[in-house]
């Protein structure tokens, strides 16, 4: 039973590793998230935030916001989170709002992580809802794809900013 457990957590965070491609591909910081109810994905999303330009247009809330609409309902009492981050204040204020009873996540964020990192916000009693929390599922994976994105964002930044001043010398 736990063996099957994690072979589903490996192929669902695998397709939320797929929406955290699709992200970087359009140059969106590399994070994904699925939805999954009764075994099947419901709810697929990445982040947009640079794109729409757009503070809220995380992964997690755009999939939140899907999957209510398939099951037509904003309780999203039976399903299961997957991300490859661990989710910010605001995603995790949202997954508490819609009901979600399961998160899974990759990476810690450890500037604006509110799972475990920064805070514990989806097991804080005071709410009215908690989760349950799996933690670390192909972190790897989720990781490595992060800091290669902002690697590459560093150096891409600083040959700009040689390339301006050497204009500038000209």
């Amino acid at each position: 039973m736990f063996v099957e457990f994690l072979e589903k957590d490996h192929q669902f965070m695998l397709a939320a590793i797929d929406e955290a491609k699709k992200a970087e591909a359009i140059g969106e910081v590399p994070i994904g998230a699925v939805i999954v109810y009764n075994d099947e994905i419901i709810a697929r999303a990445h982040n947009l935030r640079e794109t729409s330009q757009n503070a809220i247009t995380h992964a997690e809330l755009m999939a939140i916001q899907d999957a209510c609409k398939v099951i037509g309902s904003w309780r999203l009492e039976e399903t299961t989170l997957y991300v490859t981050l661990e989710p910010c204040p605001m995603c995790a204020g949202a997954i508490l709002q819609s009901r979600i009873p399961r998160v899974v996540y990759g990476a810690r964020d450890i500037k604006a992580g509110c799972v475990h990192s920064l805070y514990n916000m989806l097991n804080d009693s005071r709410f009215n809802h908690e989760c349950e929390v799996t933690e670390g599922v192909l972190a790897e994976e989720c990781g490595q794809m992060l800091s290669d994105f902002f690697r590459a964002l560093r150096e891409r930044n600083k040959a700009k900013k040689l390339a301006l001043r050497n204009k500038n010398e000209e």
